[in-house]
């Protein structure tokens, strides 16, 4: 289930009242990063955009640049992918599979220094499955085969699902709130 049908499963546990169209050029976007994008995805960027659920998990924005954007380098996609490759890199050897590090492309981080990336191998886009790289999960890293709007649904509605990949405490009703209105 990707695009239009698991976003709006997931604005059935994360209200939408504080989400803002982000108007991506996808084109300008896919071009720097010489891949389209998931489905599920975009339809999150064009209901919600980039910011914070339930103050703990932030949603990149994948734009090169954006209006109004509080910090000078950048919406986070490519400092937050580099991170993501490092730590690959480092920890790699205590995972029970193997990627190339250059297929992975961050979409997220935790407050508790988690980054959940795609791993970006199939040709399309909306099969590409989650890699937790996680600061105190168990295992550290951890690959998931759902899409992200899937993988976040579990994250705010399952403890079980949630129990080792996430490093922070989600508790209450889940929430969103776009960078612009923080």
């Amino acid at each position: 289930m990707h695009g239009l049908d698991s976003v709006a499963a997931l604005a059935e546990l994360i209200p939408v009242a504080h989400g803002v169209d982000e108007r991506i050029d996808w084109a300008e976007v896919e071009a720097a990063w010489g891949t389209r994008f998931p489905s599920d995805y975009v339809r999150f960027m064009e209901v919600y955009g980039s910011g914070v659920i339930s103050d703990g998990i932030s949603v990149l924005l994948p734009a090169l640049r954006a209006e109004g954007w509080p910090y000078r380098d950048g919406p986070g996609l490519r400092d937050e992918t580099e991170c993501a490759r490092e730590t690959w890199e480092m920890c790699r050897d205590d995972a029970d599979f193997d990627v190339d590090p250059e297929s992975i492309v961050a979409w997220a981080v935790t407050s508790g220094a988690d980054i959940y990336c795609w791993v970006t191998t199939d040709a399309d886009p909306d099969r590409w499955p989650v890699l937790v790289c996680g600061r105190h999960t168990n295992p550290e890293m951890q690959l998931h085969p759902l899409g992200m709007a899937a993988f976040l649904k579990g994250l705010v509605s399952d403890a079980t699902f949630r129990q080792d990949k996430i490093s922070i405490l989600l508790t209450g009703e889940a929430t969103f709130v776009n960078w612009r209105n923080r």
